[in-house]
This record gives C-alpha cells, sequence and structure tokens, in this order.
C-alpha cells in the first residue's frame, strides 16, 4: 500500500520494524497536528489505514 503522507509512511516503516517506540510517537504528533487544525484529517484518517493493515514486525 502507498501512503501519501510523509508520517504515515514513517508510522508504516517503524511497525514493520516493530518499533513501537517511534510508531506511538509519529501516531501522537498526528493527533496533535489534527487537534491543532494544522491538518484536515486526510493525514490522520491515513494512519488509522495503517494500523489495520500494517502487520507488526513483518520486516524482512
Amino acid at each position: 500500500m502507498k501512503f501519501e503522507h510523509q508520517a504515515v509512511r514513517d508510522y508504516a516503516d517503524a511497525r514493520r520494524r516493530g518499533d513501537r517506540e517511534t510508531a506511538e510517537r509519529l501516531k501522537k504528533e498526528t493527533i496533535a497536528r489534527f487537534a491543532t487544525r494544522k491538518t484536515d484529517g486526510t493525514e490522520l484518517a491515513e494512519m488509522t489505514e495503517a494500523s489495520m493493515t500494517v502487520p507488526w514486525g513483518s520486516a524482512s
């Protein structure tokens, strides 16, 4: 799956590596951007999609 937002691509990569600390930080940053209206919500929606489709530790 191709993600449009850099933060989501980084989040998906962190999930694939099994890096929960980085994934959690990226998720919190994205939520904060949405809460302060620095993003229109598409980034957060895409991150939700990534969280449902990218398995933890799936990097080979």
